[in-house]
């Protein structure tokens, strides 16, 4: 049977962890990830994350999207090229398949996202 889900701040714990240490460019960020909605063999993930600030390399495969939202703090996203996307209160941000470069945390965040990986 199909079911809407909310997406409050559940009562259950966090998947926390950190960037892995090669990755890192400032800091090393506490992270908390809250994975609501995930249906097997979807390929879809989707929930609450927030972190601390800090920055790291991100590189997201061929067929991996991303869109979040955030709902408080500031983040970067920079590309290769050099350039960046920020994003505070109620602004979104896409990052498309194959995108290399960089997550900043500028003031710490909480974000629903949703990540496709088909």
């Amino acid at each position: 049977m199909s079911r809407s889900i909310r997406f409050d701040l559940p009562a259950t714990a966090p998947e926390v962890d950190h960037p892995r240490e090669e990755r890192r460019e400032q800091g090393n960020p506490e992270r908390h990830t809250w994975t609501l909605y995930e249906p097997p063999g979807h390929g879809l993930a989707a929930g609450i994350w927030d972190c601390e600030p800090g920055r790291w390399r991100i590189v997201f495969g061929p067929n991996e999207h991303e869109y979040f939202v955030v709902l408080s703090g500031r983040v970067r996203v920079h590309d290769a090229q050099g350039g960046f996307t920020e994003a505070g209160p109620g602004e979104a941000i896409v990052i498309p398949p194959g995108f290399e470069g960089s997550f900043e945390v500028l003031e710490k965040v909480r974000k629903h996202f949703v990540i496709v990986d088909r």
